[in-house]
């Protein structure tokens, strides 16, 4: 009864504030205390008790009382952070006003001309609390105070943290002089002791977290692209902030230490609840927030070069050579994103992954006992932190390469790839998977590990095969490619990108991946496919440049390929003689309009490949579900118009005998024997930035060196007739000479005479005697000499990046539901639809 009281009591309030036609004095303390002194028992209750309508009336009919509401709650923050929050009432008044704010201020954000109040001071409240005001006895703003206060609250013992000595309420430590290095949340980077844990800590520390991730929200406001800095994020993330090591090392190492399994007895968490889970989900939206700021950061070093570190002796973190820095225009600098750069330890590293990987496999998780395992759904997140995690720290990089570790992060990447590729609402994960394996792709270590066997059985809808990563990554392509939605034909370019990074280093193809490979050239290959769009032909190549590179540099161990190309030469033999002349390409084109009016498939209709069994206990890859609330990114990177190369930057990979003496030379170095260690990296060539364009028809820069010249004559070797696209028998010709297939072509010439013959003079049915004969066959003095191997990394500019923080605020969006704290706003960086 007395709940119901209490709500009552504060709805009244509500009503009376939004009625009222008078401003209401600051000094009406009666009045402000109904709206914090009582419980209203859940940040729910206010959520409901608060209509949307009635902050907007607020805000339009009597903005003074909105503003003394906003500032009366700031004061009550700052005096609980002042006197250490040591009672109980404090306490609830904290979380009153804390759960106040998270509702109101999105409201605040959604009005352009309040998204400044924050950052000034009332008319007449200056310096009447010299609780708001800062050093220099001037007002501070309130963002500031705000800012201040909530850090504070974060490591107040009793309330958020456990005490480390038992203190009496006469000896309550000061907030204002603790040292809270000394209560970081959880062991881990940079901390080694183990703090006990509290339920009601983890639900303080998230109600906390979730106000700071609502202030830093006013980037949802804003238009993508907007040039206006967050100046919430600039603050929390600067010198000023106190706590800025204490919480980077908190967020990170809750999230990292993170266990949903626990001791692994079925059915827990249905038994238990798990007060950890929502301050992990919180704190690490928060951490790829404030990772995302990149103010000043031209100064921050990002190649783990730096000399000092705040991780290193345990829980001494040694503040003197983290002394704020500015950025290159006087800026102050992220210091969450130094932090980050400079952890420099394998016992830090291997404590990261290891947390990542854990979470990351949990979806993937299989027990006999249906749903008896807890399962986590801030994966996006995770994926998110990785790579920022391997943006900023290029030694984390090294590292997480240097070992098979890498595949436990690749395993459930392309287990979400392959069940995200028919539902339109999951595109963006789509990307930042894709985004994820082009970056690590770029380095030799990456593709050398791809080698390991595949063995972990994850119930998935491809083809049953036995082989390696490698041919694990190429089934699931094939598979996003072939079946997945229109909205991911963008990515084709960086899907087959990525093979071509690893091939030069695949030992071993097997038959199944080696017909994926084959089935995609076949379909792309297809000259009413080729003459359809002024980039479809760049497929065609990444695919040669494949296939050269396996039989230049890994020709012994690739019988299934060799094979399989043997089998099906007749594709090349048909690119060879692709048509020129205007009547062929017309008889292609329209023949692709006749297709097209009975399907929109992006791949053409090539012959099918007979899949073998899928693995047991998989399901089809899921659409999208009628009744879901999704986020529609505007700034959807486009890579075919975007161009490959501007996503990646070129380098020329030194000669096959260079990198083996490298290798040698190299103490403890890991990786292949000298047969298989093809390229080592030696000039760079970065290609230019740009923002990512609006149009998904522009015309694409080559992504072959010797193709630049040609693609740029395309524009007046094609014509446009009435705004639509026409080949031309000039702009097949400037790019099917270029064709990389001279390798191809001599191994079909030495190798299917061959075949030919064992197979008459034996009489051979069987292909698996015919492979016998391919894997002791050799080409040594045969093929041309070989080609430079070309590795095409990934290079940031400020169109993914702009994708990047589009796509994690949708994330954020969408997974804060309970309570909705942004639903029914004038959100204007995604759209928002309702299906």
């Amino acid at each position: 009864m007395g709940n119901s009281d209490t709500k009552l009591n504060f709805r009244k309030a509500v009503i009376q504030l939004t009625t009222k036609t008078q401003p209401v004095e600051a000094q009406d303390e009666a009045f402000w205390d109904q709206f914090w002194t009582d419980s209203v028992t859940s940040v729910q209750d206010v959520f409901a008790l608060v209509p949307a309508a009635e902050i907007r009336a607020l805000r339009e009919e009597s903005p003074s009382n909105l503003a003394t509401l906003c500032y009366k709650a700031v004061e009550k923050l700052v005096m609980a952070a002042e006197s250490s929050c040591a009672t109980a009432k404090e306490q609830q008044t904290v979380l009153n006003c804390v759960r106040l704010l998270t509702r109101i201020l999105p409201y605040i954000f959604e009005d352009a001309d309040w998204r400044g109040f924050f950052w000034s001071t009332l008319p007449g409240q200056a310096g009447e609390n010299d609780s708001l005001n800062d050093e220099d006895g001037g007002s501070m703003p309130l963002a500031q105070s705000l800012l201040n206060a909530l850090s504070d609250l974060l490591f107040c013992p009793d309330f958020t943290v456990a005490p480390n000595k038992k203190a009496g309420p006469e000896t309550h430590e000061d907030l204002q002089s603790i040292d809270s290095c000394e209560y970081i949340w959880e062991s881990g980077v940079g901390f080694a002791h183990s703090p006990a844990h509290y339920p009601h800590h983890d639900q303080n520390r998230s109600e906390i977290l979730k106000l700071l991730l609502t202030c830093f929200s006013e980037t949802m406001y804003q238009p993508p692209g907007d040039p206006l800095p967050n100046q919430w994020l600039t603050y929390f993330a600067s010198s000023e902030n106190r706590h800025a090591l204490p919480l980077f090392t908190s967020l990170l190492n809750i999230v990292c230490a993170y266990d949903p399994i626990g001791y692994g007895m079925p059915y827990n968490h249905l038994l238990f609840s798990d007060y950890r889970e929502p301050t992990v989900e919180v704190a690490l939206q928060l951490l790829i927030v404030v990772l995302d700021h990149d103010n000043g950061q031209s100064a921050i070093s990002v190649d783990g070069t730096t000399t000092g570190t705040a991780m290193d002796q345990g829980a001494e973190i040694t503040r003197e050579v983290l002394a704020p820095q500015e950025g290159s225009q006087g800026e102050p600098q992220n210091l969450f994103v130094n932090y980050l750069s400079r952890i420099h330890r394998e016992e830090d590293f291997h404590f990261i992954l290891k947390g990542i990987t854990n979470l990351l496999n949990n979806p993937l998780i299989q027990t006999y006992l249906p749903n008896s395992c807890k399962k986590i759904n801030f994966h996006q997140e995770i994926l998110v932190l990785f790579w920022k995690l391997c943006e900023f720290n290029k030694k984390f990089l090294f590292y997480v390469l240097k070992s098979s570790d890498v595949l436990d992060v690749i395993a459930p990447i392309l287990y979400h790839l392959n069940d995200s590729r028919q539902d339109q609402s999951r595109v963006g994960l789509m990307h930042i998977g894709v985004f994820i394996l082009l970056l690590l792709s770029g380095e030799r270590n990456f593709g050398v590990r791809l080698n390991k066997p595949y063995t972990v059985r994850v119930p998935m809808d491809i083809p049953v095969f036995t082989g390696t990563h490698a041919d694990f990554l190429i089934i699931v392509f094939h598979k996003i490619i072939t079946t997945g939605h229109q909205r991911l034909q963008p990515l084709f370019d960086c899907l087959l990108t990525i093979i071509v990074n690893v091939s030069p280093y695949l030992k071993s193809l097997s038959m199944v991946a080696s017909t994926k490979l084959l089935h995609l050239l076949e379909a792309f290959s297809t000259p009413w496919f080729l003459f359809s769009n002024p980039s479809n032909h760049h497929l065609v190549f990444f695919l040669l440049e494949v296939f050269n590179n396996i039989i230049q540099y890994q020709f012994d161990g690739n019988a299934n390929l060799v094979y399989t190309i043997i089998r099906k030469r007749n594709v090349f033999h048909q690119l060879a003689n692709l048509p020129t002349d205007r009547a062929s390409i017309e008889k292609a084109v329209s023949r692709k309009r006749k297709g097209s009016e009975a399907s929109q498939r992006s791949v053409p209709n090539s012959p099918t490949v007979t899949d073998p069994p899928s693995m047991e206990g998989s399901f089809p890859a899921k659409e999208a579900q009628p009744g879901t609330l999704k986020a529609t990114l505007a700034e959807m990177p486009d890579h075919r118009s975007l161009g490959i190369e501007r996503l990646t930057e070129k380098m020329e990979a030194s000669s096959l005998a260079e990198q083996a003496a490298e290798d040698a030379d190299a103490p403890g170095a890991a990786g292949p024997s000298p047969s298989d260690t093809e390229s080592s990296v030696e000039d760079n060539k970065p290609a230019a930035s740009t923002p990512v364009p609006q149009s998904p028809t522009s015309s694409t820069a080559s992504i072959q060196p010797d193709l630049r010249g040609a693609i740029k004559r395309t524009a007046s070797m094609s014509s446009r007739e009435g705004g639509e696209w026409r080949p031309t028998s000039e702009w097949v010709q400037s790019w099917k000479q270029k064709l990389p297939l001279q390798t191809i072509m001599r191994l079909l010439q030495v190798l299917v005479p061959q075949v030919e013959k064992i197979c008459i003079d034996k009489g051979l049915t069987d292909e698996s005697e015919i492979l016998k004969f391919l894997q002791h066959g050799t080409l040594v003095g045969l093929l041309p000499v070989p080609h430079p191997i070309l590795i095409r990394k990934y290079q940031a500019n400020s169109g993914t990046t702009m994708w990047f923080r589009t796509y994690m605020w949708g994330i954020i969006y969408l997974r804060n539901v309970d309570p909705p704290i942004w639903y029914d706003t004038d959100v204007k960086l995604f759209e928002i639809q309702r299906v």
